[in-house]
């Protein structure tokens, strides 16, 4: 198992299983995007590009694929810098750190979650099963939550070709 890197980034496997469950969705033809309300509510927050979210982001905004990917590289930053600290010292791989990532930018929530907690003591069989426990939006389960998650949990529980 490695220990926490000094300095961590998402590897392209990680980046690439976030792109593939946000997709750069509404396409408004001509290489632009419109936003969009959350799939689960069907109002805030809204969102556009690779997922991203924030009160800069309202109904009738349009961006460029340039402009949505600046900002994918952007935010990615922050949800790095946060499953890191959050991780601290403790044993991590690359392919988990990738699987937390991508949970916390879809949900936001690792911060409070049992899959923290027991990463964070070692139980990474445990902390693997609980992805599969945020499967729901607005209180339904979505068909592509769970098909995230269970990206998330093989991602997790995937060796690393080389240690992080």
């Amino acid at each position: 198992m490695a220990k926490r890197s000094p300095c961590w980034t998402i590897g392209k496997v990680g980046a690439d299983l976030i792109k593939r469950h946000e997709g750069c969705a509404k396409p408004t033809g001509g290489g632009t995007f419109t936003a969009y309300p959350d799939p689960g509510r069907g109002a805030d927050p809204w969102t556009i590009g690779w997922g991203s979210t924030g009160p800069d982001i309202k109904p009738g905004l349009v961006w460029t694929q340039a402009q949505c990917d600046a900002r994918f590289d952007r935010d990615i930053r922050t949800y790095i810098a946060t499953v890191a600290r959050l991780l601290g010292p403790a044993p991590t791989t690359q392919n988990q750190f990738d699987a937390m990532v991508s949970f916390q930018y879809n949900t936001g929530k690792l911060g409070k979650s049992t899959l923290l907690k027991k990463h964070l003591a070692g139980d990474h069989a445990g902390a693997q099963a609980e992805f599969g426990k945020w499967t729901r939006a607005a209180g339904k389960v979505m068909s592509g939550l769970v098909k995230r998650r269970a990206a998330e949990a093989a991602l997790y529980a995937m060796p690393d070709a080389t240690p992080a």
